[in-house]
């Protein structure tokens, strides 16, 4: 973020890339409306992407189909969206990097430092701390 309150240019990159490069997977979404798990994967379904969604204990949330591990899904997706807490944030680094999926964003209060260090020394590109997907979905 800038001192505007906007993306940064490295950011911004970073959001194309992550719009156009699609399948998406969501981990952390929720049944519960009002939280942002639910609202994440509404704003991709509001918006036509093809969204996966990863829970380890539910089957189906907004009509989606629920696996309960990434290694479930096909095709493996290049982008995802982290609505978890900030203590599973090193482990979702560490799985997107094991199956190829290059592009992260973490929602705010998603991340750790932990699983940030971890993702810039894998190289992945990494949103976090700042853009919220719903902002930049209302932009679309």
């Amino acid at each position: 973020m800038n001192a505007h309150g906007s993306p940064s240019a490295e950011d911004s990159a970073i959001i194309e890339a992550f719009f156009k490069a699609g399948p998406w997977a969501v981990v952390g979404a929720s049944r519960d409306p009002e939280k942002f798990g639910n609202k994440v994967l509404r704003a991709y379904l509001d918006h036509s992407y093809p969204i996966s969604v990863v829970h380890p204990r539910e089957d189906e949330i907004e009509g989606v189909a629920c696996v309960r591990s990434l290694e479930e899904l096909d095709p493996i997706p290049k982008s995802m969206s982290i609505v978890t807490p900030p203590s599973v944030a090193l482990h979702w680094v560490e799985e997107a990097s094991r199956l190829g999926i290059e592009r992260l964003w973490f929602q705010p209060g998603a991340s750790s430092e932990e699983a940030l260090t971890k993702a810039a020394e894998l190289g992945l590109d990494v949103l976090a701390n700042g853009p919220c997907i719903l902002v930049e979905f209302r932009k679309r």
